[in-house]
């Protein structure tokens, strides 16, 4: 797909079908996901994949009633990123910027990711409203990471109009 009409028919989906997602899909999607750039090329981005027959439960468990809501029928992605590496060496913060680093970094591949399955004639949703105490206790994820997002991954089932962005004059600065 060309890639202006890739990023501009990328949506936020609240509503999927019930299709089933392959794992060679989704597999191709986080492959893709993984080739964002990463302070040294540490690639601290990890992926938490929830699509088997514990999929409502835990989708029920993670997210607020609304966020589980408007992800019902599709997969979920957990995504971390490993901290004190990226921005770091040798345990130490490299700038003032530490631990944002990780978080920078998984953005670039989470940004890959929706980007990957729109290309795949996927849609998704990143939530940040979630129970991430739950998350690590159920999926048994290491204290090492910082449990950022909830992606869900599917068909869509809605096409919901672009909605509308700022004026590059106010997000942008030329001097």
């Amino acid at each position: 797909m060309e890639f202006e009409k890739l990023i501009s028919e990328r949506r936020s989906i609240r509503s999927y079908r019930e299709e089933t997602i392959s794992e060679e899909l989704i597999r191709k999607v986080l492959l893709d996901a993984q080739m964002a750039p990463s302070w040294k090329n540490s690639q601290t981005a990890r992926c938490h994949v929830v699509c088997g027959s514990e999929l409502d439960a835990i989708r029920t468990a993670i997210l607020p009633e609304r966020n589980a809501n408007n992800a019902g029928n599709a997969v979920l992605i957990i995504t971390c990123f490993v901290k004190d590496t990226s921005g770091f060496t040798d345990g130490k913060a490299d700038n003032d910027g530490g631990n944002f680093w990780g978080a920078y970094d998984l953005g670039l591949h989470d940004a890959l990711l929706v980007l990957s399955a729109r290309n795949n004639g996927l849609d998704t949703l990143i939530m940040g409203l979630r129970d991430s105490e739950k998350i690590r206790e159920l999926l048994n994820i290491p204290e090492n990471e910082q449990i950022m997002s909830v992606i869900a991954m599917g068909y869509r089932n809605q096409d919901p109009a672009q909605r509308p962005r700022k004026p590059l004059e106010e997000v942008a600065d030329f001097r």
